[in-house]
């Protein structure tokens, strides 16, 4: 049997209107829209560009579905133009193709999205023929964004589980990706994942509501309880290695207890353009390490480095580059300490 090479992305492609503006109004309040493009999004999309971006000769798969419209044929064309199988991409004429109003402070960097799950909310297990795909990671998202997966599927389990079971079982790794939404969101469909699962790559809020740590305090990262919550989340599930990043730092531990922690990329702040997207771009660095058989640090630095790459666009990976010169970028713009 030939070995399973690649990425396998299954879940979120919606397409993102991004939008630059002056700053985050209150309500009542105005900003202007300094600049606006259109762009795919989703998990299922970011990751799948970004590591093409890292590596061309790196084979991408993708399970999705879209809408029978202007956005669905449009997130195809990125699908296509990227070089990412999307044989398996759905086309579900009964509702819109799912889309983000994500903006971008010019003040502040700090991203706030609006979204329409439109088409999204009809997918199912049944769309995924993963017996079909040749990857050797699967990377799903995003609990919360799609019905269908949230809900009770078979044998009691929601439709996440029932696909990470048929994962593992045809032997793919697994990963997760999640969005900060409300706890209650998170701990209802993910908690039930945890045992079916390989890798848990989140930023320091979701990690919190996993393991019902109080993670972030007044926008302040509690680095020891994010190391805390991490080991809870294994304790809890099946996974080889749970990685918790924000901005400043990494902190991955491993099955067996070992901890690796690595400082961000001290890129030139007026290189900011917004951070819609660095989470995946994260995702994307680490899972490629990960995928490659690089050290737990190096996979780390990748990671770090992709995000910072990412700042530089209003879009999700718009500015992501190779693997060799995003480390080479992240070298030139220096570590933090």
């Amino acid at each position: 049997m030939q070995a399973r090479r690649g990425i396998v992305t299954g879940g979120t492609w919606c397409v993102d209107n991004n939008r630059l503006i002056s700053f985050w109004p209150e309500e009542d309040g105005i900003a202007e829209i300094l600049s606006q493009e259109l762009a795919g999004g989703g998990s299922g999309c970011n990751l799948a560009v970004d590591i093409r971006h890292l590596d061309p000769a790196m084979p991408v798969e993708t399970i999705a579905i879209v809408g029978d419209d202007e956005s669905g044929r449009f997130l195809r064309s990125i699908a296509e133009d990227a070089g990412i199988d999307h044989r398996q991409m759905h086309v579900d004429g009964s509702l819109p193709t799912q889309f983000t109003d994500a903006y971008a402070s010019a003040a502040t960097h700090r991203r706030t999205h609006l979204f329409a799950k439109g088409v999204a909310a009809a997918l199912t297990p049944d769309h995924f023929d993963l017996a079909a795909t040749s990857g050797r990671i699967l990377h799903l998202g995003l609990p919360g964004f799609h019905k269908q997966l949230d809900s009770v599927w078979a044998n009691g389990d929601n439709g996440w589980v029932t696909l990470l079971k048929k994962a593992r079982a045809l032997g793919l790794k697994t990963n997760i990706e999640l969005a900060s939404l409300e706890s209650r969101v998170l701990t209802d469909a993910v908690m039930p994942c945890l045992g079916h699962l390989d890798y848990v790559v989140v930023n320091d809020t979701e990690i919190g509501a996993l393991a019902d740590l109080p993670t972030v305090c007044h926008g302040v990262t509690d680095a020891s309880l994010c190391e805390a919550a991490a080991r809870k989340v294994l304790e809890d599930g099946a996974m080889e290695l749970v990685i918790v990043h924000w901005p400043k730092l990494a902190i991955a531990v491993t099955r067996d207890s070992v901890v690796a922690k690595k400082a961000s990329v001290a890129i030139p702040p007026d290189l900011v353009v917004g951070a819609n997207g660095a989470g995946d771009a994260f995702a994307a660095g680490v899972i490629y390490g990960i995928h490659e058989g690089w050290p737990l640090e190096k996979s780390l630095a990748l990671a770090h480095a992709t995000a910072a790459c990412s700042l530089r666009s209003v879009t999700t990976s718009g500015s992501v580059v190779g693997w060799q010169e995003t480390l080479q970028l992240a070298d030139t713009w220096g570590w933090r300490t």
